[in-house]
C-alpha cells in the first residue's frame, strides 16, 4: 500500500495500521492462543502519564501495538473454542474498517441513506436465513444482551398496553407482569429482566440436555392465568447447545396470551443449514427473538441482532423522537435499537452474507458442527473420558473422571497454549467446555486441539 504524498494526515497511521494488522492475522496460524502478559504489564508499557505535548498519529499506533501485543488474546484463533466466540471473515473485517473510515451515525435513514439502506438489505437476508417472519422489526445492537433487552422491552410495552396501562405515567403501579424461563437459562435474559425493572423468573424444570419441559412449562402457565406473562425460551443452551421444544412451548405459551422471547445467540443459525433446521423446528412461531453476528457468522465485535414480529411493538419499545430529527416514512434505525449515537453494524453483516451467499453460512454451520463432534468422537475414545452432553450442535462438554482432574486438564491446557478451552461446572460437575464458533478453524486446528488435551490428560 503507497502512502499519497498529498495527504499524509490519515494515510501515515492507516498504512502503520494495516502492516500491524496484517501481521497480527499472520501470527495466529502458530501462535500460543492465551496472551503472554498480564494488564498490568500492558498498562505500564502504554505509560501511565498523559503526555504534554502530542504525538505523531504514526507513532502512537506504533506504540500501542507494541504495549498490548503481549497481552492479546488469539480469540480469532481457529484454535479458540473457550467461548461461543467467532473470528472475523475477511469481508466482514474489511467492511468493518471502511464503518469507522466512513464514520456514519447510523439513527436517522435520511441523514445516512447509504447505511441505512445496507441495514435494511442485510435486515432482509438475516429473516430469510434464520427461517423468521418477513415482515419483523430487525434491529443491529451490540451483542445478545441488548437484543434480548430490546425484544423483552418490546414484550413488556405490548403487554401493558394491552391490559390498558398508559406507559407515559411510567412503570411505577402499572400492572404486575410474570416471567418463565427454563432452569438452564442464559444470564444475559436476567440482566435484561433487571434492567427493564422486571421480576426475576419463575423457573420451569428442563431434562437433562437444557431443553425446557413442555409440560412444566403448561403447569406453570396455569398457575398464573390472570397475569401477563413473558416465556424465555433459548435455542442453544450454553453448555449442550441443546434447544428448547419450540412448537410445543410456544402453542402453550400462546394459548395463554404469553409473549414468547427466544435467546438464540448462537443456536438460532441452526435454522440456517437444512441439516440442523430440525433442532429450531417452530422457533419463527414466537414474538421476538435475539441473536449475534459476531458468533456463527464471525463478523468482528460487536454485532447483536434483535427481531420482533410486531415491528410496530418494537418501535414503540425504542424509537425515539426530537424537533431536530429528520424521520423517514419507511422508518429510521433509531426506531429498532436502544441507542441514540451507533456505528454502522449493519455493514460488516451485509459484508459476510454477501461474500457467503446462502450455500457459505450453511456450509460454515454444518462445518462448526462437524468439528464439533469431531472432537466428542475423539475424545470419547481416551480412558476415563466422559461426554456430557449430546453433542448435536456446536458445544460439547467433557469430563476427565474426578472434578479434580478435569480442572487439572484445564489448568493444563492454558498453560501448554496450544488451544483454548474453557473450565465450567454443568449437573453439578466440573466440565472442560468445547464451543466450536470460528470460521477459520480447520480440520489441522481439531487435531492440534485434540492431541493437546490427549497431553493435558496423560500428564
Amino acid at each position: 500500500m503507497s502512502v499519497p504524498s498529498e495527504d499524509p494526515l490519515f494515510a501515515l497511521p492507516l498504512v502503520r495500521a494495516q502492516e500491524h494488522a496484517l501481521a497480527w492475522l499472520e501470527s495466529l496460524r502458530d501462535r500460543p492462543v492465551p496472551a503472554r502478559s498480564d494488564a498490568d504489564a500492558v498498562a505500564t508499557a502504554l505509560g501511565p502519564i498523559l503526555p504534554e505535548r502530542p504525538t505523531p498519529a504514526e507513532d502512537v499506533v506504533d506504540l500501542l501495538v507494541a504495549a498490548c501485543e503481549p497481552g492479546l488474546v488469539a480469540m480469532p484463533s481457529g484454535r479458540f473454542f473457550g467461548f461461543v466466540t467467532g473470528g472475523a471473515q475477511p469481508a466482514a473485517l474489511a467492511a468493518d474498517w471502511l464503518v469507522s473510515a466512513w464514520d456514519q451515525n447510523t439513527i436517522l435513514r435520511q441523514v445516512t441513506p447509504a447505511a441505512a439502506a445496507v441495514e435494511e438489505a442485510a435486515a432482509a437476508w438475516l429473516l430469510d436465513l434464520l427461517g423468521l417472519p418477513s415482515a419483523s422489526g430487525l434491529g443491529f445492537v451490540t451483542g445478545a444482551t441488548m437484543a434480548n433487552f430490546a425484544g423483552i422491552a418490546a414484550a413488556r410495552d405490548q403487554l401493558l398496553r394491552a391490559a390498558g396501562w398508559d406507559l407515559a405515567r411510567g412503570l411505577a403501579g402499572s400492572p404486575p407482569l410474570g416471567v418463565l424461563a427454563g432452569r438452564e437459562r442464559h444470564m444475559s435474559v436476567e440482566l435484561a429482566l433487571r434492567y427493564l425493572g422486571l421480576p426475576a423468573p419463575v423457573l420451569v424444570d428442563v431434562d437433562d440436555q437444557g431443553r425446557m419441559r413442555p409440560e412444566a412449562l403448561q403447569r406453570a402457565l396455569a398457575e398464573t392465568p390472570e397475569r401477563p406473562t413473558i416465556v424465555l425460551l433459548q435455542a442453544g443452551n450454553l453448555h449442550s447447545g441443546a434447544s428448547d421444544p419450540f412448537e410445543e412451548c410456544i402453542a402453550s405459551a400462546h394459548e395463554h396470551g404469553a409473549w414468547v422471547h427466544v435467546d438464540g445467540a448462537f443456536g438460532l443459525w441452526a435454522s440456517a443449514s437444512p441439516s440442523y433446521r430440525h433442532l429450531t423446528r417452530g422457533v419463527g412461531m414466537a414474538d421476538s427473538w435475539a441473536t449475534d453476528a459476531h458468533k456463527t457468522l464471525n463478523v468482528p465485535y460487536d454485532s447483536g441482532i434483535v427481531a420482533v414480529r410486531d415491528r410496530a411493538a418494537l418501535n414503540a419499545a425504542m424509537g425515539a423522537r426530537g424537533d431536530y430529527l429528520i424521520p423517514d416514512a419507511a422508518g429510521d434505525p433509531i426506531d429498532r435499537v436502544p441507542e441514540m449515537s451507533r456505528r454502522s453494524r449493519g455493514v460488516p453483516v451485509w459484508a459476510a452474507l454477501r461474500a457467503s451467499g446462502r450455500t457459505g453460512v450453511v456450509d460454515l454451520v454444518d462445518r462448526l458442527c462437524r468439528h464439533a463432534r469431531t472432537f466428542a468422537d475423539a475424545l470419547a475414545e481416551m480412558p476415563g473420558v466422559e461426554i456430557l452432553n449430546d453433542v448435536e450442535f456446536t458445544q460439547v462438554c467433557v469430563s476427565f473422571g474426578s472434578d479434580q482432574r478435569t480442572l487439572a486438564v484445564v489448568d493444563r491446557m492454558l498453560a501448554a497454549g496450544t488451544a483454548w478451552t474453557s473450565g465450567s461446572r454443568w449437573h453439578n460437575r466440573a466440565v472442560l467446555r468445547i464451543a466450536v464458533s470460528n470460521a477459520g478453524t480447520t480440520d489441522e486446528d481439531v487435531a492440534r486441539s485434540i492431541e493437546a488435551i490427549r497431553r493435558a490428560a496423560s500428564a
